[in-house]
Parts: C-alpha cells; structure tokens; sequence
C-alpha cells in the first residue's frame, strides 16, 4: 500500500526530532541515527510503499529493510501522520471542490485505514430524520446541509411567524405564514440541489407517529416540545427502531444537548428514573412539581440557537460517520449561561430494569 505523509514539520534537537502537525502539540521522537528524520525527508516527496521507500533510503546511504521501514511506517501511522493518496479526495472535482473543508477536516482523524474521503462517503450516504425546524431544528438543517448529508426528513407542524426572526434563520419575513417544513425544503434543494430533502407537515402526539418516521434513517436529530413528556415519546420511537437520536434543547439559563445509542446507552427514561418523585413531601420533591407546573416561554435566541444546533450537529457527525466515538451516548451535556458556557457532562444513571431500553434493538455499526 502506497501512503503520504500529512503535512507536518520537524527539526532535529539533540538525538531526536521535534515534529509538529497540529500547532497545539509538538511530537518529540528519538532518532539519534537520523534514520527518521532521512523517512520524513523521502515520505515528503510524494507516495510511495516500504519497498520504495526503503530503496530510496538505501540510495541514499541509510541502510533499512523493507520491514524496517514497514515498522516505521506503523509508528507513524499511529502518531496520526499518514493516510492513503488514492483516498485523500473522492474523485470527483466538483464534489471535491463542495467537499473541501469537509475532506480538510476529516484529515485529522485520517489513517491508512480509514480514509478522509471514507468519512465524507459515509456523511453522503446517510439519512437523518430532524423533529422540529424551530430555533435548533432550523440550525440543525443548516449545519446538516453543509456536512453534505444525503437525505433530510424534516417534520414540523408550525408556520413562520414574526417571533421567530430572533433565532431562526432558515425564513424570510416574505414567508410568514407559510409552513416551515416547506420552507426549510426549499432552503436545502436552493442550497445543496444534491441533497434529497422531504417536508412532512405532522402533529406528534405519541410514538407511533413517529414509527413510519424512523424506518430507513441513520440517525434523528432534534426533539419535540408539544407536551412536557414528548422526548419520552422520541425515545420509545428510537429505541424500537435501534436508531441513535440527539437531541437538546433549553431552560432559562441553561441549554443541553444529549443523544442515545441504542442498546450501547443509557435512555432518557433511565435519566428519569433519579428525579425527585413530585409527590413526595420533601423539598426536592416539592420543587420538582413547581418546575413541571412552571410555563417557560422560550428564552432561545440567536446565538445560542445556533451553538446548540452545532454541537448536536458536531455530535451526529460522530455517529454519520464514525471518525470518533460518540461524546454525549447516555449523558446530559450541560451548558450554563451564567458560569461562562462552560459544558458539564452529567451521565444518565443506567436502569436495569428500564422497560424502554428492553424494547432496543442495538444496531450493528461498522
């Protein structure tokens, strides 16, 4: 196999070399016989396999063996400095040139066996259901749109109305009014004609609303505020599915986003299953009922909208396309507004018993 070197830099210092490809860390390797140092110096001219590079070496005068270089090759590789030339685009130069910044970003979690242009294939070829296109779901679309997924299933019941110009960004003040889910529709053909989109015009009052919804999707993003309890209904549909979902949402100062894995994760009826019981005659209990009897208008604007709509679209990404595992399966990522944004991961408690997770079929992930 033919490989390239990442681009990198290095110097010599003393016996070892200082190398360095993402500016926030420095690689130091011992190479006090300059051999990897004279293996950077031939990786850099271009692709090319141990055999030749251990040709190329010995003409050079360093003495190594096709095995040897082979060795060194896999150091590298697990350092994250290599990858596969035939797969650093995917061929094509107008989906390469819409894909740039998508390949630039894959790069870094490139190896020889997993390849850049194998994560954007993966992101192209997955089908992503997205519940709501208000305040996250319109960012979400947004965010999806640019990772080039292939196909979007966005459903919505509500039309465009004046209130929601502070955080929603897919409308126009022409399309009040008009159904959202339509409008979002037209958003993503007039922006990636390339991306199969279908508007579904739906009020969800129970998991079998969501049943045909969830058939032949990678993945559902996003939630359901109609009723208090509604992301219960999310989880039942999800996890009957075995499908993974993300979802978020917001509470005064405070905004959130989590995601369940079928069969791998704790659920959101685990998470339930901690809270303070509303009826009993203690002060978490008590304030637990007054929480639930609270009406919270929607304090969402702008620029949290589209911070929660990019992380829960930065955590769907993971699971679209594998390049790391999933961060937020089976936790509650917590974001206060008043402590400086900063996230604390609080994980979902794991309910032996939990009769929603008894319904999970695991889905099998390559």
């Amino acid at each position: 196999m033919r490989v390239v070197l990442k681009e990198c830099a290095w110097a010599p210092l003393g016996d070892g070399l200082v190398l360095v490809r993402d500016p926030r860390e420095a690689l130091t390797l011992a190479d006090p016989d300059g051999q990897v140092a004279a293996l950077l110096e031939e990786l850099s001219t271009g692709p090319a396999t141990a055999a030749e590079l251990s040709a190329a070496l010995s003409a050079r005068g360093v003495a190594v063996s096709a095995a040897d270089v082979a060795a060194g090759l896999d150091g590298l590789d697990s350092l994250g400095l290599l990858e596969r030339p035939d797969e650093q685009t995917l061929g094509d130069p107008d989906v390469d040139a819409r894909q740039f910044s998508n390949l630039t970003f894959f790069a870094s979690y490139a190896r020889r066996d997993q390849s850049r242009a194998e994560f954007v294939r993966r992101v192209r070829a997955s089908r992503v259901l997205v519940l709501g296109a208000g305040g996250v779901g319109s960012s979400v679309v947004q965010c999806l749109a640019g990772l080039g997924v292939g196909a979007m299933t966005i459903v919505d019941r509500d039309d465009v109305e004046p209130r929601n110009f502070a955080r929603q960004f897919l409308y126009r003040h022409r399309d009040v009014g008009r159904s959202k889910v339509a409008r979002a529709a037209e958003w993503v053909r007039e922006y990636d004609p390339g991306i199969e989109v279908r508007p579904v015009e739906r009020w969800i009052i129970g998991p079998g609303d969501l049943a045909d919804l969830v058939e032949d999707v990678d993945l559902v993003v996003g939630g359901i505020d109609s009723e208090q309890d509604a992301h219960l209904w999310v989880n039942e549909a999800v996890l009957r599915a075995g499908v993974p979902w993300v979802g978020g949402g917001m509470q005064r100062t405070q905004f959130m986003y989590f995601s369940v894995d079928p069969g791998r994760s704790p659920c959101l009826l685990c998470d339930e299953s901690d809270r303070p019981d509303p009826g009993e005659p203690t002060s978490a209990g008590v304030a637990q009922r007054l929480s639930r009897s609270l009406r919270f208008n929607n304090a969402l604007i702008g620029p949290i909208a589209m911070q929660l709509g990019s992380l829960i679209a930065y955590e769907a990404l993971r699971y679209l396309s594998g390049f790391e595992p999933p961060r937020a399966a089976g936790a509650q990522v917590v974001v206060d507004l008043r402590t400086g944004l900063v996230p604390v991961w609080q994980p979902f408690p794991r309910l032996a018993d939990c009769p929603a997770c008894a319904l999970a079929v695991a889905e099998v992930r390559s």
